[in-house]
């Protein structure tokens, strides 16, 4: 009898299949230093629990990609473990903050599904929902990954492509009810740069650049216990080539977005985000954002703004081709809200 896991293949998703994913995992303060040290994250909030409490926190809360990536990860066995690629996501909100000591588990339901014409994969939408230990809803997110098919002769599920909204809300965004930015301390962010001092259509350049490496890149890959095959196993892809994660570009273009958007201190939502190429060992990761839109929050003293947030390994602010196709050197165009003082 077979006990190992070999993972689920595109045949094996149907419409509203709900996956409960294994493994909880309890987070701390070792998580924030591994992520600090993968990362150049400088975002004061994140660093310092006096800081946050004089933001109205009641310490410094985990990182919201840390939050992301240890719910992420807990899906991929159940969902990735044979991608191909994740391809990108949509209508992710981050909840409530995360603090050192919560234990996370996740809760994946299946919404889409799509047999490509090759006929040997297909995209699976889902929705991820991450909860805490007192069952509270921390964060979810929707992602439709590539995977592969085992049996190709099983004939092709009926298609069903969700219907995705292209912008969260910014009504929808949930501010922390203590969070409070009337005693912001500029000279402890590192940044003078507030809600109004930003322009809807500014381009902002990071500057930094980071080379990725393969020793960093499994490092954290491990660490949100992601066990996809294309990230370690480099039999698994055709160009005998690891893949690198796709969140760890996420959280790199982050850290590097804090030259320039430094008081950008909490992510709300993800409304759109697409890996537009693959990242492999050895590109350098660049990063610029624009701003897309400022709105107001319930709360006087915090501001969302919504930013595009692009990596590259390369050094232009073009994205797309005259055929509207993404650039070969485009790794990540992301749309997400981020909460700033006003």
């Amino acid at each position: 009898m077979m006990k190992t896991n070999s993972g689920w293949f595109f045949e094996d998703y149907t419409i509203g299949q709900v996956m409960e994913h294994a493994v909880p995992r309890t987070v701390g303060q070792g998580e924030r230093a591994l992520y600090h040290a993968l990362y150049p994250a400088r975002h004061a909030l994140y660093s310092s629990d006096l800081f946050a409490q004089s933001c109205g926190l009641p310490s410094s809360p985990l990182d919201d990609l840390i939050a992301f990536h240890v719910v992420f990860g807990k899906t991929v066995p159940d969902i990735s473990l044979n991608a191909v690629a994740n391809l990108g996501y949509a209508e992710a909100r981050w909840l409530r903050p995360v603090y050192p000591g919560d234990t996370l588990r996740s809760l994946s339901t299946v919404i889409g599904l799509k047999q490509n014409s090759s006929g040997k994969t297909g995209v699976v939408w889902v929705r991820s929902e991450g909860f805490n230990q007192r069952g509270e809803t921390v964060m979810s997110f929707v992602r439709w990954v590539m995977v592969r098919k085992n049996n190709l002769a099983m004939p092709a599920p009926q298609t069903v492509v969700p219907e995705l909204r292209s912008v969260v809300p910014a009504a929808e965004l949930m501010v922390p009810s203590n969070l409070n930015f009337d005693s912001y301390r500029h000279d402890l962010s590192g940044s003078l740069y507030i809600y109004d001092d930003y322009k809807v259509g500014e381009f902002i350049d990071h500057v930094d650049g980071v080379t990725v490496s393969e020793a960093e890149h499994m490092m954290a890959t491990r660490l949100w216990q992601n066990t996809a095959k294309v990230h370690f196993d480099a039999t698994a892809r055709p160009d005998g080539r690891r893949l690198i994660y796709g969140g760890h570009v996420i959280s790199m273009a982050r850290a590097l977005s804090s030259n320039g958007l430094g008081n950008a201190q909490m992510i709300a939502a993800i409304n759109a985000g697409a890996h537009a190429n693959p990242c492999f060992a050895g590109d350098t990761i660049r990063a610029w954002s624009e701003v897309l839109y400022l709105a107001e929050t319930a709360n006087p003293t915090v501001g969302a703004l919504r930013l595009r947030l692009v990596a590259t390994k390369g050094t232009g602010t073009e994205l797309r081709d005259a055929e509207g196709k993404y650039h070969s050197d485009v790794l990540l165009d992301l749309d997400y809200w981020a909460f700033i003082p006003r």
